[in-house]
């Protein structure tokens, strides 16, 4: 059986444009993108912190620092200056529930993070030395 449970979290993104006329999603920075290990066209659940609306879109990945924008109908789910929450879940089995953590970033109010989590990748090669 698989089960559905959070990924990646950025924590307190605060929006920086909303555009109706642009082409409908979120625009994450790509320093973000990265850490959380989100991909262009994924689907997030975006929370607006400021009026509790919530919404389905995806991810386009930005190309300026810091700039997070609510594109096409999004943009009527928030306004500049409200926080976000960019939630997005996986499917795991249960073998993997047990060890799974999610990834989460608190970011500040430049959107950069402040804290997070990052799940370390496994070695390759040769084991470590003790």
């Amino acid at each position: 059986m698989l089960r559905k449970f959070l990924r990646c979290k950025l924590h307190g993104a605060i929006v920086s444009e909303a555009n109706l006329e642009y082409e409908g999603s979120i625009t994450i920075p790509p320093e973000l993108v990265k850490a959380a290990a989100l991909a262009e066209g994924e689907k997030v659940l975006v929370v607006n912190v400021n009026t509790g609306a919530r919404f389905e879109t995806y991810v386009i990945v930005g190309r300026r620092a810091r700039h997070v924008a609510l594109n096409g109908g999004a943009a009527r789910c928030g306004e500049v200056g409200d926080r976000l929450l960019v939630l997005c879940f996986a499917l795991y089995d249960e073998t993997e529930v047990a060890r799974h953590k999610p990834n989460v970033f608190l970011l500040d109010g430049r959107n950069r993070i402040k804290r997070g989590t990052r799940k370390r990748p496994k070695r390759r090669g040769r084991p470590k030395r003790r």
